[in-house]
């Protein structure tokens, strides 16, 4: 054999060994390589809310509604819908000319009875006088507190039938509200409680206050044991009237914000946790607590919003990875997850 082809043999035969240890090289990385990609975390920053839910209709501080007490035709109407009236101020006039002649005829009869009566006959007349007033008195419709003519539908010459509604007053210096609190969450309670209420007609928040509360419950048509607190909302936009609905919250403690990310993004050297952030690889202390079964809240360290290497690995049995684009998923509701021991160092 010439020492060309043995030159050529060897060189098959180094190039044919070269393929075999780069296959068997490959199969061991495939054969050693994890059976889940790493991924990367998100550190979000969630809001715990101690809250009790309520909802309702908003009504005036102050509504009257404008009956006519006796019967009769309508001699005067002083004002119209949209004005300002002032406690006390004749709405409207009916017709008293019967009650007027009543009153007269009554104060003639007294003046002779101070002359020829006796005392008890006199008593008599004044306390029979004083009914006769109040008959003037009810011939008219009077604005019981300083408010606004809401609606007003009557004119002059109407004839009114004793109760007929011709109208309404309010008072809008303020709203009111009255909401059903659960008998679970009424020890909850607190004079002066934020209360933070959504308007459909508003896109902001209106706040208020818990006002009052009853010391004792009603049960609802559903069958539920409430209690039915007040609220108080003094600073309101214009565009909240009287009726509206709205839902809300009452504040039974201010909200926190926590910082929380996946237990998968945090290592440990030496037992002292640590992250890794994605973009510039930078290793970086952490203090950190448990915050559920997924779940660690950062005491220091991190701000929110960074994205984290994986650091171990999600167990088979209900892993919940954080997804390769960095939006890794929080807990729903704004509600601290129960029980858990997640982050704590291993051992």
């Amino acid at each position: 054999m010439s020492k060309k082809k043995i030159v050529r043999i060897v060189i098959i035969c180094t190039l044919v060994l070269s393929v075999i240890a780069g296959g068997l090289i490959l199969l061991r990385k495939l054969l050693n390589k994890p059976s889940e990609q790493m991924g990367v975390y998100k550190v979000a920053v969630e809001t715990y809310e101690n809250v009790i839910e309520v909802s309702g209709t908003v009504a005036a501080a102050q509504e009257q509604t404008l009956q006519a007490r006796s019967a009769g035709t309508v001699m005067a109407v002083y004002v119209k819908a949209g004005e300002h009236v002032k406690k006390g101020d004749v709405i409207l006039q009916l017709d008293d000319t019967t009650e007027q002649y009543n009153l007269a005829k009554h104060d003639y009869d007294m003046a002779t009875t101070r002359v020829t009566g006796s005392a008890r006959e006199l008593k008599l007349k004044e306390t029979q006088r004083l009914s006769l007033v109040q008959k003037i008195a009810d011939r008219q419709i009077v604005a019981n507190f300083d408010g606004v003519i809401a609606d007003l539908n009557v004119s002059v010459g109407d004839s009114l039938e004793a109760k007929d509604s011709v109208g309404t007053i309010v008072n809008t210096d303020y709203l009111t509200a009255e909401v059903e609190v659960s008998e679970t969450d009424v020890s909850k309670l607190k004079l002066g409680q934020d209360v933070a209420l959504t308007f459909s007609a508003y896109s902001g928040t209106v706040m208020g206050k818990v006002e009052s509360w009853p010391a004792i419950g009603e049960v609802t048509s559903r069958g539920a044991t409430v209690v039915k607190a007040k609220i108080r909302i003094e600073d309101y936009p214009e565009q909240i009237l009287p009726y509206f609905s709205f839902t809300g919250k009452i504040q039974i403690e201010k909200p926190v914000e926590n910082i929380i990310v996946q237990r998968y993004a945090i290592g440990y050297e030496n037992k002292e946790p640590y992250v890794v952030i994605a973009r510039t690889g930078e290793k970086r202390s952490v203090k950190v607590a448990p915050y559920g079964r997924e779940y660690v809240k950062i005491l220091e360290g991190l701000e929110g919003g960074e994205v984290l290497l994986q650091q171990t690995q999600a167990s088979k049995s209900g892993q919940n990875r954080g997804n390769s684009n960095g939006n890794g998923r929080t807990p729903a509701g704004g509600m601290a997850p129960a029980g858990g021991f997640g982050g704590m160092p291993p051992r």
